[in-house]
C-alpha cells in the first residue's frame, strides 16, 4: 500500500493555526482527515473530487466536516508526495472553492 508523503503550503499552515487555535475537536478532525488522506486520497469518507477553487485551479477537494474541506493536488513531478494547499469552508466567507 502506498503512504503519501504530504507538503504542506505555508497558506494550509497558517489557515489551519487561525481555526484551529481555539478548537482543538476541529483540530482532532483535521489531523485524522490528513491520516486518511495519506494512506488513501480517495477513501470513500474525505468524498474527494475535483473542483474549481478560489486561488489555485482545478485541484482535488476532501470533507473534514459538513463545511470544512482541505484543498490539495498529487504533486506532478512525484506521484507518492500530496501538496495541501488550503483548507477553509465550501461556503461563506471563508470558502476556497467557486
Amino acid at each position: 500500500m502506498t503512504r503519501y508523503k504530504l507538503n504542506f503550503s505555508r497558506h494550509f499552515q497558517k489557515r489551519f493555526k487561525q481555526i484551529t487555535e481555539k478548537n482543538k475537536f476541529l483540530e482532532a478532525k483535521i489531523v485524522k482527515t490528513l491520516e486518511i488522506l495519506q494512506t488513501d486520497p480517495k477513501y470513500s469518507s474525505l468524498h474527494s473530487h475535483k473542483v474549481e477553487t478560489l486561488n489555485y485551479g482545478e485541484r482535488w477537494s476532501s470533507r473534514v466536516t459538513g463545511d470544512i474541506r482541505i484543498i490539495w493536488d498529487f504533486d506532478e513531478d512525484n506521484n507518492v508526495v500530496i501538496l495541501v494547499l488550503d483548507i477553509g469552508g465550501h461556503s461563506g466567507s471563508g470558502k476556497v472553492y467557486q
